[in-house]
């Protein structure tokens, strides 16, 4: 997988929180500009890379500082607006289209340019491409609590891996630890053929896919028979302390909140760990919150943390890759009545 050096990096700008409150209150207003299953708040949340969390009128917003800024904004017109027309995704993906707030957040806050941040590998150097993935790794250097929340495409899981790699190649841990939540198989992997690595292998494929690319496929299979890289579903890892080790966990949007406590429980001393996933994409039952979502609020300002949130910009897969998820942000809209449905 390459990753070719952008021209210029925008330096990124730092987490932020907004708490925002919209007034007057007004029940119907606030379901109309949320949307059903806050479909509305779920395509603003892809479109301009943050996170938006709410009780009724009051919201927690959690970013970039620049796009946590100008979602606030985006809420306070889009509340006004809605006082007297009912919105749908078609109109939310309009009215950000002629705000222009996606131009702005992509012009950055500064034109200087900067070196990359580069993880060095025996098998060749992995440099972040683009403003989120610098910020990424230099967080992952820097605190022992990652968090990686973005779309699919953006690096997060393969920057991971490479951080993990490089912090064994250089003795910084002892072991790298994969984990995923199994939500497909409903965490009830027992009727599944083979042991345990076996059972949980489909999961970890893309974790597996970089470890190849940067280990190789003989490394890595001996470094598994002595333990030195485990995979664990997450339902496995109750009990268990993890010291000197950088520990990857992947797809947490899948996760409940009693399952993402009892991770982060887990870590030990000399350990990293990252956590990534994608707040929109959850396979968890509708009724049943997201641990990742749950955590972004519990755990902004604690020391020690960093947070990285990725948008649809970030993609760095084939260009079609991006195409496609920005189609999905503009898709989720009522079908044309011309078509007879």
């Amino acid at each position: 997988m390459s990753n070719p050096k952008p021209e210029r990096v925008v330096t990124p700008a730092a987490a932020s929180s907004i708490a925002l409150t919209l007034k007057p209150v007004d029940n119907e207003r606030l379901a109309n500009l949320c949307g059903q299953f806050d479909e509305h708040l779920r395509l603003i949340e892809r479109r301009l890379g943050v996170e938006i969390n709410n009780r009724g009128a009051d919201f927690n917003l959690l970013g970039d500082a620049r796009a946590v800024q100008a979602t606030a904004e985006l809420l306070r017109d889009l509340y006004r607006h809605c006082e007297h027309t009912s919105l749908n995704p078609q109109t939310v993906h309009l009215f950000l289209q002629e705000s222009g707030i996606e131009r702005l957040l992509e012009s950055g806050g500064s034109d200087a340019e900067r070196e990359f941040e580069a993880l060095k590998l025996r098998r060749g150097v992995i440099r972040g491409r683009g403003a989120h993935q610098i910020q990424y790794l230099q967080n992952v250097r820097t605190h022992d609590l990652n968090f990686g929340v973005g779309p699919a495409g953006t690096g997060k899981t393969y920057l991971a891996v490479a951080a993990a790699c490089e912090a064994l190649e250089a003795d910084r841990v002892r072991r790298l630890v994969l984990v995923r939540p199994a939500v497909e198989a409903g965490e009830r992997l027992g009727f599944l053929p083979g042991d345990l690595a076996q059972k949980i292998d489909p999961y970890l494929r893309p974790m597996y896919d970089a470890l190849y690319e940067m280990l190789g496929f003989e490394k890595v299979a001996r470094l598994q028979e002595r333990n030195v890289i485990e995979v664990a579903p997450l339902a496995y890892m109750r009990g268990r302390t993890l010291n000197d080790a950088f520990v990857i966990l992947d797809e947490a949007q899948n996760t409940t909140p009693e399952q993402m406590k009892m991770f982060l429980t887990r870590i030990g001393f000399g350990s990293t760990a990252v956590v990534n996933g994608d707040v929109t994409q959850t396979d968890l039952p509708r009724s049943q919150r997201s641990g990742l979502r749950q955590v972004l609020e519990i755990l902004q300002g604690v020391q020690g943390v960093s947070f990285t949130f990725f948008n649809s910009r970030d993609v760095v897969r084939h260009p079609l890759v991006q195409r496609i998820v920005e189609a999905y942000d503009a898709s989720e809209r009522p079908m044309d009545s011309s078509d007879g449905h």
